[in-house]
């Protein structure tokens, strides 16, 4: 089934073009893997995604429904949730108290605390930081401070879920680790949309890579096609 598609996303900062004319679909139950060089607009078409960036042109459906004016937090309840490039938690507060409000805030009705509560726990048991529930959020080590922002977008029921470079700074263990995570979501019946650079990672666990290069889509394929595309080897696999 299709779940989120674009047509001609387009983004302009002043007379800089981030983003330009790229259409894009993601089926239920894909981990959907995008690439590109420093620079080639990856971000910011997550957040014109997420409406964090209002689209210059283009539009967005997600289940058939037409989110391109949407602001974030109606874009999220509508079952999109997200992770970010440079860590974004509110580290004075608990891990737990990180993920409720993911809880709380991720659906339109209101939640019983008691339910929520519950469902925070059991996202924090899913990504492996229940032992970690009282810490405050700051004191994690990164890998440990990516999980928890895992959790907490999981904790606001999505069925799309956006990755942007989860694997990004962590040694070859914790990769492997985040891997895993990435395909038990995917078991859990979410899709995943995900930015990365680690090549590995992305070839080995995506169904289907985009890649980007200065703001416009070049390629799409499986992770086999990608990596023999002549033009994507000499953008970005072969530099």
């Amino acid at each position: 089934m299709l779940l989120l598609e674009g047509k001609g996303l387009t983004k302009h900062f002043g007379g800089l073009t981030a983003v330009f004319n790229v259409d894009l679909h993601i089926n239920q139950g894909e981990i959907v893997g995008l690439i590109g060089p420093n620079g080639a607009g990856k971000t910011t078409l997550f957040n014109l995604l997420s409406g964090a960036y209002p689209l210059s042109a283009g539009t967005t459906w997600f289940k058939g429904k037409n989110i391109s004016s949407l602001k974030p937090n109606q874009i999220c309840r509508q079952g999109i949730a997200r992770t970010f490039q440079l860590i974004k938690l509110f580290g004075n507060m608990t891990v737990f108290e990180n993920v409720l409000l993911g809880s709380f805030f991720g659906v339109s009705e209101s939640v019983p605390k008691p339910d929520a509560m519950r469902k925070a726990l059991e996202w924090l048991d899913f990504v492996g930081l229940s032992e970690a529930a009282a810490t405050p959020a700051e004191d994690l080590t990164l890998a440990n401070q990516k999980r928890l922002e895992v959790a907490r977008g999981l904790a606001t029921r999505p069925e799309l879920l956006l990755l942007d470079e989860l694997m990004a700074g962590l040694n070859p263990a914790e990769i492997s680790e985040a891997m895993k995570l990435v395909t038990r979501i995917r078991d859990k019946g979410i899709t995943v949309f995900m930015i990365e650079h680690v090549m590995k990672a992305i070839m080995d666990i995506s169904d289907r890579i985009i890649v980007l290069h200065f703001g416009t889509k070049i390629a799409e394929g499986t992770p086999k096609e990608i990596g023999a595309d002549e033009k994507v080897i000499e953008v970005y696999l072969g530099v």
